[in-house]
């Protein structure tokens, strides 16, 4: 290890083309980074050959690295394993972070004659076996029921040694008189045929189901052969659990043995790997893990960390792996595999799913816990897919509403944070425009809304959205020109059809993933723009119906209409009422007048 900046270039330089890891200390010689490499010289080279002006992290980081020590290691697996272990020792302020944000339980074998098998969060180094963890309370449960059902053992805490079994310390519990334990503390059990159901529990585990099955099967017709029919049955019992049990387990292809599967995703900015044990077929474990990417690592070199990580805390160690990712850092003795079809590709498949449902769960604890940062979070993932220089903080979108032609009207719905902020809705009656037109009602309301906002030097959107295709959109867009205003707003068109987001003077319209943020917030404008306008739109409709029937009341003015709307809630029912209760309701003079006409109205009718 060298010290000072100079003697950090003279090491770079010296640094051998070997792969190993390398660690970075800062001013106080605290580490402060451990990296792995293939090739030594290259990678951390890289680090000090550039400005990394597109990454403040690591700008920082580079900037805080005072020495650099270096560890030459036989292969790039050593080097992943044991960066692995130096980042779990001293945890250096810029690795990225493995968080499973749970201590998952395991089910035990414990290390002791007559071994009980239970369910624990406590990993013990005591010669125990482990199985798990398991992040499935259902799956737990389920296993375990299944091992109660088809194996009678213990769950007492007895010391069952030999000799104290021999000395007859200890009585039969409720367990034995239940059925649930063939008492081995008294002798009733011989430790060999105890220790035969635990082998066989152990393979359950290590989901071998199909050679329990084959034996069982065995044992049971041997049993059959000989006319033990009460012995053939309790094993036809226990076919019944297994074969039930193995109904329910994800199988693909039995013939796929001890296989691994880990599965990368970063959605909105959530970075999580999924993994998954596959023995005979079936899948047996599943496990998550959440990464903080501090230095924006690539993810290939974030997936081999993390399959480091797995099979360390795991004790897993199949010497097959696939992934959806090829990771940049190969396992020595292991192959690993990118299936693009078949039954591997399924598990792949199977993986993402499961990935795809811790994303939304995080993501969902994270808008309850912070909808400020979850907000933050999508307009982010907004900037990003729509090419903003700013982030769209404030967002107003515009939709046309007519029937036949009539009663044209429009919409603008606002949202500040992602969030609608109704207070700030507007409703437009279109003015100048003559029949359904909608490229000029959208450019009247867009001129209107704008220029109004111009004149009180009010807060312009960042981003505005149109309900339509190019033609809307362009409309729109003139307008915007027009106002001299496009280098400040940013304006998209989204397209009903195929939900196509248009932007200005582009006839290639881009498509958003189905289950995007983006699309989902932009959606979510539009449908509330819609549903704002044809409310709207009906209101009007109706107040115009309404307002042609009791109009027409020769000495009845818009006042007296509301109040006897007010009692009568509709036309219909106020031509039912009679002379005294329009005279009580507007007084004699103006209840007269009304009576009078719907008289005249009636008579015309007959």
């Amino acid at each position: 290890m060298l010290d000072g900046p100079s003697s950090i270039n003279e090491i770079v330089k010296l640094l051998p083309g070997s792969p190993g890891i390398y660690q970075f200390f800062d001013v106080n010689s605290k580490l402060i980074y451990v990296g792995k490499a293939k090739n030594l010289h290259k990678r951390v080279s890289s680090y000090f050959n550039r400005n990394h002006y597109d990454n403040n992290k690591l700008r920082v980081l580079v900037k805080a690295v005072k020495s650099i020590k270096y560890i030459i290691t036989q292969s790039e697996s050593d080097a992943l394993l044991l960066e692995n272990v130096l980042i779990k020792k001293h945890q250096p302020k810029y690795n990225i972070l493995l968080k499973d944000d749970k201590t998952y339980p395991w089910i035990c074998i414990k290390n002791e004659p007559f071994p009980r098998i239970f369910s624990t969060r406590n990993y013990i180094e005591d010669g125990s076996l482990y199985f798990g963890p398991y992040t499935s309370g259902r799956l737990l449960n389920a296993l375990m029921e299944l091992i109660r059902d088809l194996y009678q053992i213990r769950t007492c805490k007895l010391n069952l040694s030999l000799s104290n079994i021999k000395a007859n310390k200890y009585k039969p519990c409720l367990e034995y008189q239940m059925g649930n334990c063939l008492a081995p503390c008294i002798g009733l059990q011989s430790e060999q045929d105890y220790l035969n159901s635990v082998e066989s529990i152990k393979s359950i585990l290590k989901g071998n189901l199909y050679d329990i099955i084959l034996q069982l099967t065995h044992d049971m017709n041997v049993y059959a052969k000989d006319f033990k029919f009460e012995e053939a049955q309790a094993i036809k019992d226990k076919l019944d659990i297994l074969n039930k049990f193995q109904a329910k387990s994800s199988i693909v292809n039995p013939k796929i043995k001890d296989l691994e599967v880990y599965t990368i995703k970063n959605r909105l900015g959530i970075i999580a790997v999924n993994f998954l044990k596959v023995n005979r077929g079936t899948v047996i474990q599943s496990y998550n893990l959440r990464i903080k990417n501090s230095l924006d690592e690539p993810i290939p070199e974030l997936i081999s960390t993390a399959i480091a990580e797995i099979r360390s805390r795991l004790k897993t160690n199949s010497r097959e792996i696939i992934s959806n990712v090829k990771p940049a850092f190969l396992m020595e003795g292991t192959k690993i595999g990118i299936p693009q079809k078949g039954d591997k590709k399924s598990f792949i498949d199977l993986s993402i799913r499961n990935l795809d449902n811790y994303i939304s769960e995080i993501l969902k604890n994270e808008n309850l816990k912070n909808p400020q940062l979850a907000s933050e979070r999508i307009l982010n993932q907004v900037k990003a897919d729509l090419h903003l220089d700013v982030l769209p903080c404030h967002i107003e979108c515009f939709d046309n509403s007519n029937l036949q032609g009539t009663n044209p009207v429009a919409s603008c719905v606002v949202f500040k944070n992602a969030k609608p902020s109704k207070k700030d809705y507007r409703h437009f009656n279109v003015k100048t425009v003559v029949g359904p037109d909608d490229f000029e009602s959208m450019r009247e309301i867009v001129s209107r809304r704008y220029s109004r906002i111009l004149s009180e030097k009010a807060d312009l959107p960042q981003l505005i959205i149109v309900d339509g295709g190019k033609g809307q959109l362009s409309a729109a867009y003139e307008i915007l020109k027009e106002l001299q205003i496009t280098d400040k707003v940013k304006i998209i068109g989204i397209a009903k059809r195929l939900e196509e987001i248009y932007f200005p003077e582009d006839s290639i319209p881009i498509y958003l993933d189905k289950r995007s943020e983006t699309l989902k917030l932009i959606q979510f404008l539009r449908n509330e723009a819609h549903r704002f306008g044809i409310t709207f739109h009906r209101q009007k409709r109706s107040n115009s119906a309404i307002s042609s029937e009791l109009d027409s009341i020769s000495g009845i003015g818009p006042k007296t209409i509301e109040i006897l709307l007010k009692h009568a809630k509709s036309v219909k029912k106020l031509r039912d009422y009679s002379l005294a209760d329009l005279e009580k309701i507007v007084g004699k003079a103006k209840g007269k007048m009304v009576y009078k006409y719907f008289c005249c109205t009636k008579n015309a009718e007959k």
